[in-house]
């Protein structure tokens, strides 16, 4: 039995459901085993696979897409798994284009057959059942057995691995709850950024990290100036859509490795640089602020106003900088230097305000 590794299977699970229950996680690659031996124990055949499509990669039509082998059992399992398959080709593309069962008993006489894995490991195929994987009403896989072990697949073999590809269906929508319900709780409502409570968590390991690797850390504290003029002059939920796309300027700027931007609260916002030193977290910060100053809000068409919206001034930030070890030393609890951190940023923060905003000053 093969499986592709565990980061092999996330591009395959990339995936959004419409559910908010939570679920346990298992792991994918066992499961797709276990099914796997399952089903080739009901239906006793020589080889069997699990193909995936990635959600990134389906073409505007189902056979313009690529399936890849993730899971198989047989002579050649190993060699399998990692391979594609166009969707226009063989059993698992048709079942995967039109969404329904197929039973191949004759390939030399069936047109769907395709013969390029046989004449690649010299393996010679009799007989296909194959059953669609589907994540609400959407295709997303295949399951399909080959070579029955005694005979030629039936039609009762073939609503037998029916009940395999539901219950692999059934298990995928669980672990894609589950995802989402544990994203859901490190993400802010508004702006899809970390939240504050996911912020505090990072930043407590970006510091023991730190400590262990002798590595240094910044913190940058942000605040949208003069914020409170958007509120009142074009209303809440102008303000609301001016942090969700302040939100998207953040994402979009702030390449480094590992970094966390958060929403820290209001219109605050925080982001941990690790490995970062004074200098680069300074250079990070001018990025952010001359996009912003660029940068032109609430350009269209809004569901909770009548007619086009437009700010028409550019917003600022003011931006505090700390790092670590540079502005605190490595002593005492991994808790107060954590506070001592964001004490520093927040207050370098103040000081930009202080001096005439829309400005980075690096703590003291």
């Amino acid at each position: 039995m093969a499986t592709l590794p565990a980061a092999g299977l996330e591009d395959h699970l990339d995936r959004r459901r419409l559910g908010t229950f939570s679920l346990p996680r298992p792991d994918p690659g066992a499961f797709l085993s276990e099914i796997l031996n399952q089903a080739r124990a009901f239906v006793p055949s020589e080889a069997g696979s699990v193909l995936m499509d990635r959600p990134g990669e389906r073409g505007l039509a189902p056979e313009a897409s690529r399936l890849v082998f993730v899971a198989a059992f047989g002579p050649a399992a190993e060699q399998l798994v990692g391979q594609t398959l166009e969707a226009r080709n063989g059993v698992a593309g048709d079942v995967y284009c039109k969404g329904r069962p197929y039973l191949l008993a004759d390939p030399g006489a069936d047109p769907t057959f395709y013969a390029q894995f046989d004449a690649d490991s010299s393996f010679t195929t009799t007989g296909v059942i194959a059953v669609p994987i589907r994540i609400e009403h959407t295709v997303c896989g295949v399951l399909e057995l080959v070579n029955r072990e005694h005979g030629q697949f039936t039609e009762r073999d073939l609503g037998l691995l029916e009940i395999f590809g539901n219950t692999t269906s059934s298990f995928i929508e669980n672990l894609l709850d589950a995802r989402r319900a544990a994203e859901m709780a490190r993400r802010d409502d508004l702006t899809g950024l970390a939240n504050d409570r996911f912020f505090h968590h990072r930043l407590t390991e970006d510091l023991i990290r730190a400590d262990l690797m002798e590595q240094s850390l910044a913190l940058l504290f942000l605040d949208l100036d003069n914020f409170k003029e958007v509120n009142d002059t074009l209303g809440h939920l102008a303000g609301s859509q001016v942090l969700k796309e302040f939100g998207l300027l953040l994402e979009q700027t702030v390449d480094h490795p590992r970094a966390t931007v958060a929403r820290y609260g209001g219109d605050e916002f925080v982001i941990i640089l690790p490995d970062a030193d004074v200098d680069l977290a300074r250079a990070v910060a001018e990025d952010i602020t001359d996009r912003l100053r660029r940068c032109e809000f609430l350009r269209g068409n809004f569901d909770w106003a009548e007619g086009p919206v437009r700010l028409h001034r550019h917003l600022s930030a003011s931006v505090g900088v700390a790092a670590y070890p540079r502005h605190l030393s490595r002593e005492g609890s991994t808790d107060l230097r954590k506070n001592l951190l964001m004490r520093a940023a927040d207050q370098a923060m103040y000081a930009a305000k202080a001096e005439g905003k829309d400005r980075v000053i690096v703590a003291e």
